[in-house]
């Protein structure tokens, strides 16, 4: 009795279609293995095929920069070779204080604005929050010199060709900052907003839970929690403004000396590049090199630092 109803039960669904799926895997195993492997070689190609440019970069910058380095050249001011001494091009000290100078006045106002607008980014569903993502997505990927069109007419000329009485500064290195500031702040409210998002929903619940407002829970717990992201997010952004060019090449004018009053006009490290590579003088046009690995070398810095700083941070919350 007990015989016939086994015998009566019907077959598993779910049994006979995992062993279907195990035959037809059997199957194909061959044939998989073979389309695995060559895409594995494809991607190992197409890593090679991007590693070589940039190995090729790296070492010409090295091979032709590296020995423009000196006390001198970090320390002086640019000069202009002369028939005594072809390569007396002075140094970079001047475009190293403008750097500073107009990246430090940028990174101070698109810092807040970035991370609070990436907080708002975050935390709403709003037509708002999407019109200004897809606005900053527009704006990431927009040229840079169209910022520095931006900065001229907005900081530079000013209103008087539109008769409102608020007249342009002129070229300076608050227009550089202006324009560095207005790239960086599409790249921190992205970067931003990612970051805040990976923030797990139960630590907001949590907050929410204890009776906490939205807004505190925002400010004394999301943003604490996602603070590695955050200063990755700042630093990369930075990194991409130190080796911007286009922007302030409109903007900022030019000087040989070392100014620290960002109303005056300011050198940079890409002007000083620019202004190098199309000079009539050989030396100058070598020397561009010993900048451009310079400049690289700041921004790998800066990439590496933000990467282990958040590493660390990661570290020690846990």
């Amino acid at each position: 009795m007990t015989t016939g109803v086994v015998e009566g039960i019907p077959p598993d669904p779910i049994l006979e279609r995992r062993e279907m799926v195990q035959r037809v895997a059997r199957k194909t195993l061959d044939r998989r293995i073979v389309v695995s492997g060559a895409m594995i070689g494809l991607c190992g190609v197409a890593l090679v095929l991007a590693v070589i440019p940039l190995f090729a970069i790296l070492y010409s910058l090295v091979q032709k920069g590296i020995h423009w380095w000196s006390i001198d050249f970090f320390t002086k001011v640019p000069q202009f070779p002369s028939l005594i001494d072809p390569n007396d091009v002075g140094g970079i000290s001047n475009a190293i204080v403008g750097s500073l100078v107009i990246d430090g006045i940028a990174a101070l106002f698109a810092i807040p604005i970035g991370i609070v607008a990436g907080l708002f980014l975050a935390e709403s569903e709003s037509k708002l929050a999407g019109l200004l993502r897809t606005t900053a997505e527009i704006m990431t990927g927009l040229p840079s010199i169209l910022l520095g069109i931006f900065a001229y007419q907005m900081i530079v000329i000013g209103f008087d060709q539109w008769g409102i009485k608020l007249p342009g500064i002129g070229f300076s290195g608050i227009a550089g900052s202006f324009a560095i500031g207005v790239l960086m702040i599409p790249v921190i409210m992205k970067a931003s907003e990612t970051a805040l998002r990976g923030v797990p929903s139960t630590i907001r619940e949590a907050g929410l839970a204890l009776g906490a407002r939205r807004g505190v829970v925002a400010r004394k717990v999301v943003i604490p929690t996602a603070l590695p992201g955050l200063i990755t997010a700042v630093l990369l952004a930075l990194s991409r403004a130190v080796g911007e060019t286009a922007p302030i090449l409109w903007v900022i004018g030019a000087s040989t000396m070392v100014e620290l009053n960002p109303k005056k006009e300011m050198a940079s490290m890409p002007l000083q590049i620019f202004q190098s590579a199309t000079s009539p003088y050989v030396a100058l046009r070598e020397e561009a090199w010993g900048i451009a690995l310079f400049l690289v070398f700041v921004v790998l810095v800066i990439n590496l630092g933000s990467r282990l700083f958040a590493a660390w941070l990661q570290r020690e919350r846990r």
